[in-house]
C-alpha cells in the first residue's frame, strides 16, 4: 500500500484555513454571548458596576479623598467595601457579599468580613438606590446607612 503525502504548502494552507475558520467561529460565538449578557443585565445594574468612593451623605457631600477612603466595588451580582487608613494603607475593615436589585430597591447580604465587622455576617440590608451620572446614593431602609458615593472608574 502506497502512502499519499500532500505537498507541504497544501498542508500549511489547509492548517491556516482551519485556524481562520476556528477564529471566525469563536468570534461569532463570543459576540452572541456578549449580546445576550448585555441585554440580560438591567440598566440600573449596569450603572452600578464599577469602583466607588464614599464622599458623604445627602446634603453633606465632600470632595474625593486624596488618600485612603472607603471603597465600594460592585459587579453584576457581588459587592465589597474596603477601608484603609490613609496614612498607613493598612486595611481597617473589609466585608462584602452579594446583592439583589428590584427596581430601585437594593439589598446587600454580608457573606464575609474581617474580624472587626463579623457582627454583620449573614445580615441583609435594604436600601433605595439612585444613580445620577457619577453619583450613587444609597438610602438605608431600616438601617442607619445613607451614603453618597462617587464613581472612580
Amino acid at each position: 500500500m502506497k502512502k499519499s503525502v500532500l505537498p507541504r504548502h497544501v498542508l500549511q494552507a489547509t492548517l491556516l484555513g482551519l485556524v481562520l475558520i476556528t477564529l471566525a467561529t469563536a468570534s461569532v460565538i463570543l459576540q452572541a454571548q456578549e449580546k445576550a449578557v448585555s441585554t440580560a443585565v438591567p440598566p440600573l445594574t449596569k450603572a452600578l458596576i464599577g469602583t466607588w468612593i464614599l464622599v458623604g451623605k445627602p446634603g453633606e457631600v465632600a470632595e474625593v479623598p486624596a488618600a485612603g477612603g472607603r471603597l465600594k466595588f460592585l459587579t453584576g451580582r457581588h459587592w465589597t467595601v474596603t477601608q484603609a487608613n490613609p496614612r498607613t494603607g493598612v486595611v481597617v475593615f473589609h466585608h462584602g457579599g452579594t446583592y439583589a436589585l428590584n427596581g430601585n430597591e437594593y439589598r446587600e447580604t454580608v457573606e464575609y468580613a474581617t474580624e472587626n465587622t463579623t457582627n454583620l455576617l449573614k445580615q441583609t440590608f435594604k436600601f433605595t438606590i439612585k444613580v445620577e451620572g457619577d453619583t450613587l446614593t444609597l438610602t438605608g431602609v431600616g438601617n442607619p446607612w445613607t451614603e453618597v458615593w462617587k464613581r472612580l472608574n
